[in-house]
């Protein structure tokens, strides 16, 4: 039996989380020709999302180019996302990447003016830190807004990844430090992740999220899940009820669309964002591909084949009817 608060659940059992398990989905920015942010766009995704069931969104991860927006663009995004969902019943987060610990600071003291209270942390990535530095960047941001709830996204492009072990000081020194995103498919890590920071709720990628699930209760980040919600929250659903079948079926599935995905642009297209904008297109045909300067966006043709190699290979990653 569950018992919620604010983010926070509690199972009969006493073993608390500090955040709901739930589907967690990003919001990609899109943009107009002229680079500037294409709002009514924007705002149609995110209510596609919620009409859909999820609850949990967010702005400004990888997917949603949070490495490349100006302060100035920060603030527009942030300040539509929070108005769009202010009435939808959904939690909402705010993406904060920077090199400089002063700009996430300064992030995070502006999107809180505009009433957010969840964050998601990326490390700074000029340099990998060392312990103390790490220490540092989870006291400057957990420790001066405790206040808030913070996610922390393990990505090897911050060229240090956090151990299940660190995670578990992590958490005892911030009690809002409340959930990690992983891509892992590693079963030593998952299992490290879910027995050394029981506290915190893991959102693991499709490509893992069977391998947890079956280990114990994680959350599920949504990627290429985002052509079809349904199909992704019947994986999240049979996660919860532990069911190896569905849960594996899925999994392979999965596997074999993003190897096949990640073929179809070419070298040239490496941020995790152009493939995300694709998953959009797929459902809103009037989504822009477009990435912010220098990066390079996947083109209408590989689009194209994408929707082509859905229909032919993988029809249920298909939008359901």
């Amino acid at each position: 039996m569950w018992e919620w608060s604010y983010g926070r659940h509690q199972r009969s059992d006493m073993n608390v989380k500090r955040y709901r398990p739930c589907v967690l989905a990003t919001c990609c920015v899109p943009w107009n020709e002229d680079f500037s942010f294409a709002e009514e766009i924007f705002r149609r995704q995110v209510r596609h999302l919620v009409s859909r069931g999820i609850r949990d969104l967010y702005i400004f991860g990888t997917a949603g180019e949070g490495y490349a927006v100006s302060d100035r663009q920060f603030d527009q995004i942030t300040r539509v996302f929070l108005d769009e969902t202010r009435d939808a019943g959904v939690q909402t987060m705010i993406g904060v990447i920077s090199l400089s610990l002063a700009t996430v600071i300064e992030r995070i003291e502006r999107a809180r003016a505009l009433g957010a209270r969840r964050f998601q942390l990326s490390l700074p990535s000029w340099g990998a830190l060392r312990d103390a530095e790490m220490e540092v960047f989870f006291r400057e941001t957990c420790g001066r807004f405790p206040d808030c709830e913070f996610l922390h996204y393990n990505l090897q492009r911050a060229q240090r990844l956090i151990t299940p072990a660190e995670y578990g000081r992590l958490a005892e020194r911030h009690p809002n430090l409340v959930a990690t995103k992983n891509s892992t498919t590693d079963t030593k890590r998952l299992r490290g992740l879910l027995t050394e920071a029981p506290q915190l709720q893991h959102f693991i990628t499709e490509a893992g999220f069977a391998d947890a699930a079956m280990m114990d209760e994680c959350g599920l980040l949504i990627s290429v899940a985002n052509t079809n919600l349904a199909l992704g929250q019947a994986y999240f659903e049979a996660g919860r009820r532990r069911n190896e079948a569905v849960l594996l079926d899925i999994q392979r599935e999965a596997a074999a669309l993003i190897a096949e995905l990640l073929r179809l642009p070419g070298p040239e297209v490496h941020m995790d964002s152009a493939f995300d904008k694709m998953y959009c297109r797929v459902n809103d045909p009037g989504f822009p591909l477009r990435l912010l300067p220098p990066y390079t966006p996947a083109s209408e043709a590989t689009h194209e084949r994408f929707v082509a190699m859905l229909r032919s290979r993988f029809p249920r990653w298909l939008p359901a009817i």
